[in-house]
């Protein structure tokens, strides 16, 4: 799968929540696309990500 344009290989199927906390994310501080379309955060722990998925994370950011 590509996560952020860059390939990555898991040993097993992951869930969005999985993946993220395998890369560092926290879930709650991220939007998460697969294949273009918004994944709801309540679908985190269901949505299970396949090989040939296009994730994009975005992190949220504070300013002013």
């Amino acid at each position: 799968m590509k996560i952020n344009g860059e390939d990555r290989k898991f040993d097993r199927p992951m869930t969005v929540a999985e993946m993220l906390e395998a890369e560092g994310y926290k879930k709650t501080a991220v939007a998460v696309e697969v294949n273009l379309k918004i994944v709801p955060k309540t679908a985190y722990d269901t949505r299970v990500l396949q090989e040939d998925d296009a994730i994009e994370v975005v992190k949220f950011m504070g300013g002013g």
